[in-house]
């Protein structure tokens, strides 16, 4: 399955911004530009955790803000800004992570804080 949206601006919800969101089951790719275009990916098995949000106006015009926490190094907190669907879209991508790391057999793993064990060794 594939998503794929465009940035819009927070009032009506056009989309006038020069930012395409492509989410596919192996990665996102996030393509922003008119002249100079970049092209950035992250490695759907990096999505260690996916946070919704929508401010007010975004509810009013049906959008939303997703927000990925990754281990890649270029976009540790990667942000879909503004984007139809982002329920359903935060949906896959946590459960998209999920099976990306099975298939992959990663580990994901937390750090661990030695100070938090008090004198316990």
């Amino acid at each position: 399955m594939i998503y794929v949206e465009k940035k819009r601006t927070k009032f009506l919800a056009l989309p006038l911004c020069f930012t395409t969101y492509t989410i596919s089951d192996e990665k996102i790719t996030i393509t922003s530009g008119f002249l100079s275009i970049t092209v950035d990916d992250a490695f759907m098995y990096k999505v260690q955790d996916v946070k919704l949000t929508k401010s007010f106006t975004e509810r009013i015009f049906g959008l939303g803000t997703v927000t990925c926490y990754t281990g890649d190094t270029t976009h540790p907190e990667l942000q879909l800004l503004h984007i139809k669907n982002a329920s359903v879209i935060k949906d896959f991508l946590m459960n998209a992570s999920e099976e990306a790391r099975r298939k992959r057999r990663t580990l994901h793993t937390m750090d661990i804080d030695n100070s938090d064990t008090d004198g316990i060794q």
